[in-house]
C-alpha cells in the first residue's frame, strides 16, 4: 500500500510539525524516500546520526503498523517516551510490562490503534505474539542493530538470522535495516537477507571530525593514576569510562569517588533499579562520570559527552567505533582516549575461547535432537544446562542446523499454560456470543483445577474442539485482555521438524566444530587488530575507518596527526601455570563430573569463565580454584588440562 502522502513537501511538513526539525541529517531523506516508494533499504549511519527518524517519520505516513525490532529494552523505552510526548501512538511488548499495560497494548494492536510497536528479535518466533499480530498489516519492519544478522559481524545473534524469513511470513511490505557499525562484508549480508537493492544501501560515512582519537601506552598498575591525571588536567565534562569486567566498573568508580569525583558504576550484574538510577543521574548531569562495561551505551541519547576513556582494550574495531561514537554528538570537540595495555588480551581471548563448545558437547546435543525422530521438542535452556554451553551457543547450533536443511523450526510454544478466573463461568460467558461461548465452555471443561489456577493443555483443547492451538491462545489472550482471567504462560520450548538426517553425524559434528573454530579465529584476530591500532604510526582515524571500507586523508585531529609520538606498548605479561597449585583439580572434577569432566570445562573454570554447569553449583562459584589461572592464556590452560 502506498503512503498517505509521499511527496517531498509532505515529508518536510511532518519533519517540522511532528519532530521539530527544519532539515534532515545526511542520509535520512534518502532512506525515508526509498521506504515511501515501497522499497526496502539499509541505513549505515554513525552512532547518534539520527537512524531512528528513518522509520519514525514513515510510520506516520503509512496506513498500518511499523514493527521495530531492537535488542535493548532501555532503548525501546526511551524512544517510546519521546514518541508519546509528541502524540505518536507507540508501544512496546516485552517481559518488563505489568499485566494491565500488557493487556492494553495487546488490545491496541488488535484494534489497529498503534503506529509503532517495539519488540525484541526473539518475539518474532513467539507463538503468543504471532497470534496477537495475526492479520495486522505490517507496512514497515525496522531492524535496529541489523549487523547482528551476519555471522561475520562482531555481535552475531541467531534470532536475527530468522528475521528475514519472519518478514516474509508476516508479509511485511518493506524493511529498513539499521546499524552504526558494518564492514563491507556485513553490509552485503544485510542487503542480501532483506533483498535490498544496491541503490538503497545508504552509507553516510563514519568520519567524525570533532573526535580527537588518542592512545596512551601503559602498564596495568599505571592506569588508575593515569586516569585521575587526565580527569584533573582536562576541563570537566560528561565522561564514560569503559572497562572489561563488572568488578572493574565497581573498582574504578569506588577509587574515583574516594578521590573526590562524582562517579557511578554501571554493569549488567547490578540490580535493574540501580542501573536505571545510575543512568538517570548521568543523563540529568547529576553524575559526571559513568564507569561501565559494554552494557552501558546503546540507546544513550546524551549529546554532550566530552570524554570516552577505554580503561581496558576493546574487543575489536566494531565495539570501539560504537563506544567512541557516543562522544560529541552535539558536534563540539570531544576526546576519545585508549589506555593500551597488551596484558588485556589474555582476558579478552579467554572469553572468546571459553565460548567455543567441545566435540563431546556438540555430538551429545546432535544425538539428543536427531534421536527424537521427525518431531523434535526442545528447551534451549535445558540443552544449555545439560551440555554445558551458553544459551547463545545452543541457539547458534540450532540455527545452523536449520540453515543446513536438517531441521525446520515449527515455532516456540509454552508447555505450561494456566489461568485463574476472576469471575464465575457464567459471568465470563456473558461477554461473548453463543458460538464463542460454546468454544469457551469446551476449553474450560478441558482444564484441571487446583485451588486458584486451572492448568490447560492447548493441544487437548484443539483436539476436542477442532480448532488450532493458535485459536486457543487467542481466546486466552482475549479473556486476559478483558480482565476476565489472569493468565500465566511458562515452559518456553521450541518445536522442530526433522527434514533429512545428515549423511554422517560425525562429519556434521566436525563441520559444526570447524564453524565455531572459524568464529573463534575471527574474534581473536579482532583483538590483535586493536593492538596493531594502538601502535599505529600513521593517522589513527584513517586506520580505524579503513576497516569499515572508508578512505580519508590524514584527519589532522588524532594524536598522531597532532604530532605526538606513536604509542609503544609494553611486552605482554601473562601468568605461569607452574607457579599455581592445581593439585586439587582432579578430585574436584571427580566430585562434579557434570561441570568439570572435560578439559575445556576445566580450563574455563580455572580461567574464571562461568558456564551453565558451574553456575548451577553453588560450591563451585566460591571454590579457591575458580579463576586461579585468570591471567594465563586459555590455550595454555586447556593444554595443561588435556595432558594432566
Amino acid at each position: 500500500m502506498e503512503s498517505k502522502q509521499n511527496d517531498a513537501r509532505d515529508i518536510q511538513a511532518v519533519l517540522r510539525a511532528r519532530f521539530g526539525f527544519e532539515t534532515f541529517r545526511p542520509g535520512q531523506e534518502a532512506a525515508i524516500t526509498a521506504l515511501l516508494r515501497g522499497e526496502s533499504a539499509v541505513a549505515i549511519f554513525p552512532t547518534g546520526a539520527g537512524k531512528s527518524l528513518c522509520y519514525q517519520l514513515p510510520a506516520l505516513l503509512l496506513d498500518g503498523l511499523t514493527l521495530v525490532v531492537s535488542p535493548l529494552i532501555a532503548l525501546m523505552k526511551d524512544q517510546i517516551d519521546v514518541l508519546q510526548s509528541r502524540g505518536i501512538a507507540a508501544e512496546r511488548l516485552d517481559s518488563s510490562l505489568d499485566e494491565q499495560t500488557y493487556r492494553d497494548t495487546v488490545r491496541r494492536i488488535r484494534e489497529g490503534e498503534l503506529q509503532l510497536l517495539f519488540v525484541a528479535p526473539e518475539r518474532l518466533g513467539n507463538e503468543r505474539f504471532l497470534s496477537i499480530i495475526a492479520g495486522q498489516p505490517i507496512r514497515l519492519l525496522a531492524v535496529d542493530e541489523a549487523h547482528c544478522i551476519s555471522a561475520w559481524g562482531h555481535n552475531f545473534r541467531p534470532d536475527y538470522l530468522k528475521l528475514a524469513q519472519a518478514a516474509r511470513d508476516l508479509r511485511v511490505e518493506r524493511v529498513l535495516a539499521l546499524t552504526a557499525t558494518a564492514t563491507p562484508r556485513v553490509c552485503d549480508d544485510m542487503a542480501a537477507a532483506f533483498n535490498v537493492p544496491q541503490a538503497n544501501i545508504i552509507h553516510t560515512g563514519f568520519h567524525r571530525p570533532n573526535l580527537e582519537m588518542r592512545v596512551t601506552a601503559c602498564q596495568d598498575h599505571e592506569r588508575a593514576g593515569l586516569l585521575v591525571e587526565r580527569l584533573r588536567q582536562r576541563p570537566p565534562g560528561p565522561t564514560i569510562i569503559y572497562v572489561s569486567l563488572q568488578r572493574h566498573a565497581e573498582q574504578v568508580a569506588s577509587d574515583l569517588v574516594a578521590r573526590g569525583f562524582n562517579a557511578r558504576a554501571y554493569h549488567a550484574g547490578l540490580r535493574a533499579e540501580d542501573r536505571a538510577d545510575a543512568q538517570d543521574q548521568f543523563m540529568a548531569d547529576q553524575a559526571d562520570i559513568i564507569c561501565a562495561t559494554i552494557a552501558f551505551g546503546m540507546g544513550i541519547d546524551k549529546s554532550n559527552i566530552r570524554y570516552i576513556y577505554h580503561y581496558h582494550l576493546p574487543k575489536g574495531f566494531e565495539h570501539y567505533m560504537q563506544e567512541t561514537g557516543r562522544a560529541g554528538r552535539d558536534g563540539l570537540p570531544a576526546i576519545c582516549e585508549l589506555f593500551a595495555c597488551a596484558d588485556d588480551c589474555t582476558t579478552l581471548e579467554n572469553f572468546v575461547y571459553g565460548d567455543t563448545p567441545d566435540a563431546t558437547s556438540i555430538a551429545g546435543l546432535l544425538d539428543d535432537l536427531l534421536d527424537q525422530g521427525d518431531e523434535i521438542d526442545v528447551s534451549s535452556y535445558e540443552l544449555a544446562r545439560h551440555y554445558d554451553m551458553r544459551k547463545l551457543v545452543v541457539n547458534t547450533l540450532l540455527t545452523k542446523l536449520e540453515l543446513a536443511g536438517i531441521l525446520r523450526a515449527q515455532g516456540f510454544y509454552y508447555s505450561n499454560v494456566r489461568y485463574a478466573p476472576r469471575h464465575t463461568q457464567s459471568d465470563i460467558l456473558a461477554h461473548y456470543g453463543e458460538p464463542q461461548a460454546q468454544f469457551l465452555r469446551a476449553m474450560f471443561s478441558a482444564g484441571t483445577l487446583a485451588k486458584k489456577w486451572v492448568t490447560l493443555h492447548p493441544e487437548q483443547v484443539a483436539a476436542a474442539t477442532g480448532f488450532s492451538r493458535a485459536v486457543v491462545l487467542r481466546a486466552l489472550d482475549d479473556l486476559e485482555a478483558k480482565g476476565l482471567v489472569e493468565l500465566q504462560l511458562a515452559g518456553y520450548r521450541q518445536r522442530f521438524r526433522r527434514l533429512a538426517p545428515p549423511a554422517s553425524r560425525p562429519a556434521l559434528c566436525e563441520q559444526l566444530q570447524a564453524t565455531f573454530a572459524e568464529h573463534e579465529t575471527l574474534e581473536i584476530a579482532r583483538i590483535a587488530q586493536m593492538l596493531r591500532y594502538a601502535e599505529n604510526t600513521h593517522c589513527l582515524t584513517a586506520s580505524l575507518l579503513a576497516y569499515f571500507g572508508e578512505t580519508i586523508e590524514p584527519c589532522n585531529h588524532c594524536h598522531i596527526c597532532l604530532g605526538d609520538p606513536p604509542a609503544q606498548l609494553h611486552p605482554r605479561h601473562t601468568g605461569c601455570l607452574s607457579d599455581l597449585d592445581l593439585t586439587a583439580l582432579p578430585e574436584l572434577a571427580r566430585t562434579y563430573p557434570q561441570a568439570l569432566a572435560r578439559p575445556r570445562q576445566q580450563a574455563r573454570f580455572l580461567c574464571g569463565l562461568r558456564s551453565p554447569a558451574t553456575s548451577a553449583i553453588r560450591d563451585l562459584k566460591k571454590h579457591p580454584l575458580f579463576a586461579r589461572a585468570a591471567n594465563v592464556p586459555f590455550a595454555q590452560v586447556h593444554h595443561h588440562c588435556q595432558t594432566h
